[in-house]
């Protein structure tokens, strides 16, 4: 099926005009002192015309935990800065309880970095969540890949200790594809969490 640029997107976001839309999708999560966990996830991406992508995800459990068994004494739970299964299944619905959500933009910056290959174009990510993060990633974008690795992440007084991440996006066949890799609580950067998400057709 043929690719059409959305009507309005600014031509220095045309690198990155395959992510524009809505997504929805499965995945899984885990991590030391997190059990794996098969998830939902909501994505949308849209634009306003300017030089930038704006972006939100909704991540849900499939099944809320029956007890605190994927607590850890340490509270390892919230190793990306989300709410823990526990907190959140007070709030359960249909749909499963969050467990983690997101804002943020994606850009294009206008000079590229020496020795970046012509086929390729620099990517910044700016994310925050609601427990208390905002992180910066930057990376390279091109054929239908994205890589970044996380540039600078800040956190409150109360947010979890996240120190690096590295995350990985693909359109493979018409579905966005992604990883994430994670350093937190003193463990070295993993896999954290990965899905596979089929474009929504309004």
């Amino acid at each position: 099926m043929a690719f059409t640029l959305p009507e309005g997107l600014a031509p220095e976001m045309y690198p990155l005009a395959w992510l524009v839309g809505r997504w929805h999708g499965e995945g899984v999560v885990g991590y030391p002192g997190i059990e794996e966990t098969a998830f939902t996830q909501d994505v949308v991406v849209d634009h306003d015309g300017g030089p930038y992508l704006s972006y939100t995800s909704t991540i849900r459990l499939v099944v809320a935990p029956d007890d605190a068994s994927a607590l850890t004494d340490d509270g390892d739970v919230a190793a990306a800065g989300e709410e823990s299964p526990g907190a959140a299944a007070a709030a359960t619905d249909e749909d499963g309880p969050v467990w983690s959500t997101e804002q943020g933009y994606w850009r294009i910056p206008p000079e590229r970095p020496e020795g970046m290959g012509s086929d390729l174009h620099p990517v910044e990510l700016l994310i925050a969540d609601p427990s208390g993060h905002v992180a910066v990633y930057v990376g390279a974008t091109g054929n239908g890949r994205i890589d970044l690795v996380s540039d600078l992440i800040a956190r409150t007084a109360t947010g979890a200790e996240v120190t690096a991440g590295k995350r990985l996006y693909g359109l493979v066949q018409g579905e966005l594809m992604w990883a994430h890799d994670l350093a937190a609580f003193g463990h070295e950067l993993q896999s954290y969490g990965s899905a596979r998400l089929s474009r929504v057709l309004d």
